[in-house]
Formats: C-alpha cells, structure tokens, sequence
C-alpha cells in the first residue's frame, strides 16, 4: 500500500513509519518544515511538505494514497493553553481526509486519547466498547469511526498519555522535565491514580495491523500497561533524575505541575483486551518503570543522549 502519514516527523510516526516500510508499504509522510521533512525522509518515507491548515493538500494526498494514518496534533497549542484550537483544528483534518476518502474502501486509521474521555468525565476501566457523544478530541474520534458507514474502513488507535521507548515518555517527560527544575518528583494525593501506558514499537505495530486489518468502525487501545500508579511513576522519576519523592498538597498542584496540572490527578486505567483478539497485538517491548530506570542520569546530573529530546511528544 502507498500511506499517507500525517505528524510524520513525530514520536509516534518514529516507530509507525520504520514499521510500515519494514512490512512492504511506501509512505508519504506530512512535514511542515526543513528539519521535519530531513527527520520523516531519514526513516525511509516519501516527503509532502505541509501542515494540518493546509486542507486542500491534505485532501489531494489522501486521494491520491491507498490508505492514511492521521497522527498529526497542533501540541505546541495545546501546551501553550489552546486547547481549544488545536482540537479545532484537528476535527477540520479528519473531516477533509474523510471526505477525500468517502466510498473508496480504503484504510483510514485516526488517533485519540485514552485521557481525553475521562477528562470529559468518562469514570472506571475504559474498554474499547465505551464512548462519549462528544467532547475535545472525542468528536474526532467518532468522525472517524461514523466514516465506516460511508465505505471507508475507519478505525481509531486510542493512546495513553505514556508511549514511551528511547529517553522519550509522553506525559511523562512533562514530569521529568518538572521533577529536574523543581528537584523533586511529585504526586498528587496519595499516588493511587492510574496512568495506562506502551511502548512506541509496540504502538508502531499496533498501527501497522490496524491499517492492513481492523474492521470498519474499530476503536483499538495501544495499552501494553492497564495502569501505573502515578506514584510508583514518580519513585522511578526520581531514582532516574535523583531527586526525593513527595505528595503535592492540592493547593499548590497548579503551580508545581503547570501545563499537566488538569492531567496529573487524572485515574485512567485502560484495557487492551478486545483490540489484543481482534487484531492479534500482543506487546513484547519493556514497561514504563523498566524504560525510566534504564535511563538514569548520570551521578553528575548529565542526562543520556537519549533523553535530551524527551519533551518532544506526538500523543
């Protein structure tokens, strides 16, 4: 298949685009700058220069491809507090790459968030049967899934808010980052909410079956790890920056935790179980608490080569 991949220069694009090619697709991978399209051409993909405003290009590729994978999210919006804007802008994508693809049967694999339903006050373990009518990120997700109707075969990969592999963590990099300025690692309350996690190679083959496989209108969870206590996370946060762990009373969350501070107390365990059987996703890479301590700081306070783009994200 020729894919075409949105948010190609990535974390998750990192491990989907390597997986595709390995598998015998070509892949034509959105880039909107000079860096980003030597980073997507590095990994062996086809560069369309191009961002998610340009609605008229992103509809041309995806008729032009034999399937797409929408990975593509404003998080520089997102985590300079428009929110709003970024989920915008990401419904428009998935509405134009939609139309583009009405009645042609192919592949369309969209992204949303495990966290984005309990934010919009989904309670207790999210399994792949639960949905919301609406809400940030969520109106995406059920435009994807409502193309199936339309004769496309949609399907949607849920992440958590840790895809970590290589010095990098998702949301969890937000509390190394944190952990090294304010010289501890915290939690919130007593620790005991739940953060689901997987690794990205995992998470890259996830995509991979979804696109060649999955069933029309599937909602799929790349969930190796159902939950992590946010407090075991802050004890290997802390043994991998050296730096003391503690609780953070909830009148100062806002101000230790800054832009994760709607996130941080959120409970969210997730399971896999349905996509594992449908699909036959097993994963086999190391967890998130095995990653983190195999990424120690050194003594002096250096920080492996690894890590040191650790912030950037694409969940």
């Amino acid at each position: 298949m020729r894919v075409f991949v949105t948010g190609a220069s990535g974390h998750i694009a990192s491990a989907v685009i390597p997986e595709l090619v390995s598998a015998g697709h070509s892949v034509v991978g959105l880039a909107r700058s000079d860096r980003s399209a030597a980073a997507v051409a590095a990994i062996g993909a086809e560069v369309r220069m191009g961002d998610l405003d340009d609605l008229d290009g992103l509809g041309a590729a995806a008729r032009e491809a034999d399937g797409v994978i929408h990975l593509a999210f404003k998080h520089d919006a997102q985590r300079s507090g428009d929110l709003a804007g970024a989920v915008a802008a990401d419904l428009r994508a998935v509405e134009t790459i939609g139309a583009a693809l009405k009645g042609s049967g192919k592949p369309f694999v969209g992204t949303s968030a495990t966290a984005a339903l309990v934010l919009a006050g989904f309670q207790g373990r999210l399994t792949e049967r639960d949905t919301l009518p609406g809400g940030p990120r969520i109106d995406a997700e059920n435009t994807v899934i409502a193309l199936a109707g339309s004769h496309v075969r949609s399907s949607v990969v849920r992440l958590p808010p840790t895809v970590h592999s290589l010095g990098r963590y998702g949301f969890v990099s937000d509390l190394i980052a944190i952990a090294r300025a304010s010289r501890v690692a915290g939690y919130v309350g007593n620790g005991a909410n739940r953060w689901p996690s997987a690794d990205t190679r995992d998470v890259g083959r996830l995509y991979r079956l979804a696109l060649e496989s999955a069933p029309a209108g599937s909602r799929l969870h790349a969930i190796a790890e159902e939950g992590i206590t946010l407090r075991d996370t802050a004890a290997a946060i802390g043994r991998t920056v050296g730096v003391p762990v503690a609780t953070v009373s909830s009148q100062d969350v806002e101000q230790h935790f800054g832009s994760v501070s709607g996130f941080v107390g959120l409970d969210n365990p997730v399971s896999s179980r349905l996509t594992r059987d449908t699909l036959g996703w097993a994963p086999t890479r190391p967890g998130l608490i095995a990653d983190l301590d195999a990424h120690r700081e050194g003594a002096d306070g250096s920080v492996p080569d690894s890590d040191r783009d650790a912030l950037e994200r694409n969940i």
